[in-house]
């Protein structure tokens, strides 16, 4: 799985013209799964995530977590992030994980977030989504599932 993660003041989706998900300050997440991704995968970054100290203490350091400043997630849904993009100009998705795995494990991945009791908001899966963001900082993290090994 690859995450990246997006430290936000604020964060919205909009399917068909409809807000179906906002956040003030804490993370969007767009999410890419790969067809051998498992639980596994969804638990190691969850832990990731929801432990990363990127937000500013009282002394501007990053040394809090989303945790420490209760703050919120947007879970996007994106599979273009497994991408290969090394012959030609036009990227290949082969490797994203078709619905029949990854939805199931995006919804997965959403519940383990919740466990967390912050509040988690998402678009919907295979939806053309229109997604509005202020970047924070900004801060992003590429975090990608591969490197737990």
């Amino acid at each position: 799985m690859k995450v990246v993660v997006q430290r936000v003041s604020e964060a919205s989706v909009k399917v068909d013209g409809k807000t179906v998900g906002e956040i003030n300050t804490g993370f969007m997440l767009l999410v890419g799964i790969d067809e051998n991704d498992e639980k596994a995968d969804a638990d190691w970054l969850v832990q990731k995530i929801v432990n990363l100290r990127v937000f500013g203490d009282e002394h501007d350091k990053l040394n809090l977590s989303i945790k420490d400043i209760n703050g919120e997630i947007l879970c996007i849904s994106q599979f273009t992030l497994i991408a290969d993009y090394k012959k030609g100009n036009r990227p290949s998705f082969i490797k994203a994980a078709k619905p029949e795995k990854a939805i199931p494990l995006f919804e997965y991945f959403k519940e383990a977030l919740s466990k967390s009791q912050l509040k988690i908001e998402s678009g919907i899966f295979g939806a053309d989504m229109k997604i509005s963001l202020i970047n924070d900082g900004p801060v992003t993290i590429v975090m990608d599932s591969i490197t737990k090994h």
